[in-house]
C-alpha cells in the first residue's frame, strides 16, 4: 500500500507587524488516490465518502462536487499541458474526525513512473473557500516555487504578498515550509514535519488517543491565535470578493 500517515508537527511564525509563534502536534493522511476505495476493508474506524471515526470524502477536495478527485487533477495537469504521462496522484491532507475536518493546506503531489512532475497546493480559508496554485516540478531534488498571493486566508495579512513554497517528495520524512514575503521582507514562515508510519487499524487507532478531536482544535487554534493577534495590535483587513473554488497555473 502507497498509503500512508505522516505524525509530526506544524509551527507558524509572524516576524511582522507583530511577533507570534505557534506550535501544535499534528497526523496527515497521504492518500494514494487509485487505492481510496479500499482503504476501508479490514479497517472498521475509517470510511470513504461516509461518516466514521475517521473518514475521507472526496467533496472536501477539488472542485468539491463529490466526482474523482484523480480525473479532477489530470483534467487540470491536461489544461495546462503539464506532462501528459503523469499516471499516479496522492494526496497529503488531514482526515476528518468524527465527520469534521478542515485543511488550510492540501498538497497534490502528481507523478509519472514515481517520478515527481507537478504539485497543487489547495489552500482554504474560514469561509469555506479555496484556491489552489498548480506547479510544474522541473527538479525533484530541489522543490522550490514562488508566486504571488492571490487568495484571502488571514485578515492579519496584506495581500500583495509572495508565497515560497519549499518541500521534499514525501517518503520516511515530510517537510514542507511556506515562507510569505512583503518587499521589505518575511512576514511569516509556516512548517510542517512529519514520519512516516503505516495506515492501518492500529496506527489510526493509536493517533485517535494522541491526537485526541485533532481537527476540531487545529479550527479553535486558528480562532484562538487570531484573537492573539488583534490583541497584540495587528490590524484586521477584510476580503474584498468573495470566491469558491478558484485555481491558477504558476
Amino acid at each position: 500500500m502507497n498509503t500512508c500517515i505522516y505524525n509530526g508537527v506544524v509551527t507558524h511564525k509572524r516576524f511582522k507587524p507583530v511577533k507570534h509563534f505557534l506550535k501544535y502536534n499534528t497526523f496527515s493522511l497521504f492518500i494514494d488516490l487509485d487505492e481510496l476505495n479500499n482503504l476501508n476493508k479490514k479497517n472498521p474506524i475509517f470510511s470513504h465518502n461516509r461518516i466514521n471515526i475517521f473518514s475521507f470524502y472526496d467533496k472536501d477536495h477539488g472542485d468539491r462536487n463529490s466526482k474523482s478527485l484523480k480525473k479532477w487533477a489530470l483534467n487540470k495537469l491536461k489544461k495546462f499541458k503539464i506532462n501528459s504521462k503523469i499516471n499516479k496522484i496522492k494526496l497529503l491532507c488531514y482526515p476528518r474526525i468524527f465527520g469534521y475536518v478542515f485543511n488550510p493546506l492540501s498538497i497534490f503531489y502528481c507523478y509519472k513512473n514515481n517520478s515527481l512532475k507537478a504539485i497543487f497546493y489547495e489552500v482554504k480559508n474560514t469561509f469555506n473557500e479555496q484556491h489552489t496554485y498548480i506547479f510544474k516540478v522541473n527538479d525533484i531534488e530541489k522543490i522550490e516555487q514562488r508566486c504571488k498571493k492571490k487568495f484571502y486566508v488571514s485578515p492579519f495579512m496584506d495581500m500583495k504578498t509572495f508565497y515560497d513554497f519549499k518541500l521534499q517528495n514525501p517518503k520516511k520524512k515530510l517537510f514542507v515550509s511556506i515562507k510569505q514575503t512583503d518587499k521589505k521582507g518575511t512576514i511569516l514562515t509556516a512548517i510542517q514535519k512529519g514520519e512516516r508510519k503505516e495506515f492501518n487499524f492500529k496506527q489510526l487507532l493509536v493517533n485517535f488517543f494522541k491526537y485526541p478531536l485533532m481537527t476540531f482544535k487545529i479550527i479553535t487554534a486558528i480562532h484562538f491565535e487570531a484573537f492573539l493577534l488583534w490583541k497584540k495590535g495587528a490590524i484586521y483587513r477584510s476580503r474584498s470578493r468573495k470566491i469558491k473554488n478558484n485555481f491558477s497555473y504558476e
